[in-house]
């Protein structure tokens, strides 16, 4: 029936049995029980799922079969029964989709999401971590090109850089062609190792950056900086924003050493 989790839309990934979470919540009181509440919550959620997913990057190859669209579901069903208090959140299954893309594996990619979302669970609405992106932005331009900072300041104030929004939720995969997102996301993991931590938000400085001339010349405004990138999506050069962003990150480290 509708908001039935049956075992192929729930079970496949973490090592559930082949019980519905119906009739899991119905089994004898020596075995676990589930509330109605919980699993209305958990039906809630199953909706949302199954809307986002059925629009997952369907213009990619991998995701124009069914049983793969099936795999992504599975993954992020069992990911939201074990997180249940945050719940489903737009956005979550495109940072599901790349994963899925390399292993072919639902539980590699679950393992793996579980992972990433450590870090990446900050940056929705109930992790807090946007703001302290914002201010980090707003303070890296005015340090790094004040020229930038003072156009936009005068031109509405958009130095809350609220455009930069989706690209921090999801780690730049909507700003960027496909295989694009996979050299990007491995730059990001491993230069919280070698080099900073903090390296999204010189991968996002650096998109301003790389537009730098176009975006003065034109001299925009917070309504043109969002048509401007919303038309840009998938046609960055990953590996100039790439190569722009290290640059930025040596400037910065050259002023700390020579302050």
């Amino acid at each position: 029936g509708e908001g039935e989790a049956t075992p192929q839309d729930t079970g496949s990934v973490t090592g559930d049995d082949d019980d519905t979470v119906e009739e899991r919540a119905s089994v004898s009181s020596s075995e676990r029980t589930y509330s109605n509440e919980l699993l209305e919550s958990f039906t809630l959620n199953l909706h949302r799922i199954d809307k986002d997913v059925q629009r997952c990057d369907r213009n990619y190859c991998y995701y124009s079969n069914k049983h793969n669209l099936d795999k992504l579901r599975r993954v992020m069903c069992s990911y939201v029964w074990k997180t249940l208090d945050e719940g489903y959140v737009q956005g979550m299954c495109d940072l599901v989709a790349p994963l899925l893309v390399i292993f072919d594996d639902e539980a590699k990619t679950y393992t793996c999401f579980e992972h990433l979302m450590k870090r990446m669970t900050k940056n929705f609405p109930h992790g807090g971590a946007m703001d302290s992106h914002f201010a980090n932005m707003r303070s890296l331009i005015q340090i790094l090109d004040s020229e930038m900072f003072e156009l936009m300041h005068q031109n509405g104030d958009y130095t809350h850089f609220y455009f930069c929004y989706r690209w921090f939720l999801l780690d730049f995969k909507r700003e960027l062609l496909y295989d694009d997102v996979f050299s990007v996301w491995e730059t990001i993991w491993a230069a919280r190792a070698c080099s900073s931590e903090h390296f999204v938000l010189f991968i996002a400085l650096a998109l301003v950056e790389v537009y730098r001339d176009i975006i003065l010349d034109n001299n925009m405004d917070f309504t043109d900086i969002i048509k401007f990138f919303n038309e840009m999506a998938e046609h960055h050069d990953a590996r100039h924003v790439l190569q722009s962003a290290r640059s930025l990150v040596r400037k910065l480290q050259e002023l700390i050493e020579n302050k």
